[in-house]
């Protein structure tokens, strides 16, 4: 375990004590930060073991060297895990004991996030985050409520029985969709005009490349079915990209059967009735004559209706710029799906291309409206909650 600076450090001697009541062995790098707010005593006297904070220290490295120290645990756990330490870890940064052992570990690294909300908030930390689940960190946290500072917001580190509760999960409940197969879709469609030019949209595929990561962390064999986006394909799951609305569904198809298939891929609804072979021209200064354009094939609704290989639990998004609920409540019946994850896409919002979003999930039942949180957030929000309800069902 990882100790970091920050004033939730108070909260990592009881995660201790928590881990090592069940019998979980726990040895604890304390990073120079964290000695503020804890001591190295207290966690060596709940540990068991020696607390190690020193790179240099002629005894730790002869007797254990930050390399095997990095490789003996089973998982490595960083709370708090504050923003310097996670854009040290984004930026492949090893001036110190914690980070060296980060970058040399080749074992999972579980993080659970703590800093003022403004700090969350930062673009800079989203971004850090969102490479840091690129490359399979795993994230338990923040929480929402009051601060140290005095403000409220996200940034609270999860409480040690939460991230007790991941620990375990990750362990025992990490296959809790073993043998089930998830088909996700992800990012925009480009829907030709010409060679050159093209119709499309400004997602960028952020969401539904963090639910394929979270679907696969729970043990789903996991297919990501992916417009074009510059984000590097999740851990653990197969890719297959596409540049249009057709090639998509025919992708879709072709992964079937699938137990869960959550659409959050924003598929262009119109492609060019009559894609020119080459580049358009403009003559003498005048614009061409209008774009005639023809429907794409729905995906979702083309999944809902698929009979015997309809997927078990489906799920599509609803990007909505007014009246999110009731116009989504109104698209999930059309469509056939059980769930729609509404969200509003407009401008003031920052969702497309953004690291946040707000989500309201509908069903059958009525609307269950989540707070804002990280793209990455939702995604092991969601993760959950589909693991939750296909096992109520068996």
């Amino acid at each position: 375990m990882i100790v970091s600076g920050g004033i939730a450090a108070y909260k990592t001697p009881e995660l201790v004590r928590g881990l090592r009541k069940q019998g979980t062995e726990v040895r604890v790098i304390l990073t120079e930060a964290g000695s503020q707010f804890v001591t190295p005593m207290s966690l060596a006297a709940l540990s068991g073991d020696t607390v190690y904070e020193n790179l240099f220290s002629l005894t730790d490295e002869s007797e254990m060297g930050h390399i095997q120290l990095s490789r003996d645990a089973n998982l490595v756990v960083v709370a708090p895990a504050s923003a310097d330490i996670m854009a040290k870890m984004a930026h492949g940064l090893a001036n110190d004991l914690a980070t060296t052992a980060l970058l040399a570990t080749d074992k999972p690294v579980l993080v659970a996030p703590a800093m003022n909300v403004r700090m969350w908030d930062h673009p800079a930390t989203q971004q850090n985050l969102t490479t840091l689940t690129a490359r399979g960190i795993h994230s338990v946290g923040p929480d929402e409520g009051d601060m140290a500072c005095g403000e409220y917001g996200m940034g609270r580190m999860a409480e040690p029985d939460a991230i007790l509760e991941a620990i375990n999960g990750f362990f025992f409940k990490s296959g809790r969709l073993n043998g089930r197969h998830a088909l996700v879709t992800s990012g925009p469609t480009h829907e030709a005009i010409d060679p050159v030019r093209y119709i499309a949209n400004r997602s960028s595929g952020k969401q539904g490349h963090a639910i394929a990561s979270a679907l696969a962390a729970l043990g789903a064999k996991t297919t990501l079915v992916s417009g074009p986006t510059n984000l590097p394909d999740p851990p653990g799951v197969s890719v297959c990209r596409v540049q249009s609305a057709r090639e998509m569904l025919k992708a879709c198809e072709a992964a079937l059967p699938a137990d869960i298939a959550v659409c959050a891929a924003a598929v262009a609804d119109w492609r060019s009735a009559d894609e020119a072979s080459e580049k358009l021209k403009k003559t003498d200064g005048k614009t061409p004559g209008s774009l005639l354009l023809e429907e794409n094939p729905d995906i979702l609704r083309t999944l809902g209706a698929a009979g015997n290989r309809r997927p078990g639990l489906l799920i599509g998004f609803a990007a909505e710029t007014e009246k999110v609920i009731e116009h989504a409540t109104t698209k999930r019946k059309s469509k056939g799906c059980d769930w729609i994850l509404a969200n509003d896409v407009s401008p003031s919002s920052g969702v497309f291309g953004g690291d946040e979003n707000m989500i309201h999930l509908i069903d059958e039942i009525g609307a269950e409206s989540w707070p804002r949180l990280s793209k990455v957030a939702v995604a092991n929000r969601l993760a959950t909650k589909i693991a939750d309800t296909l096992e109520a069902r068996t």
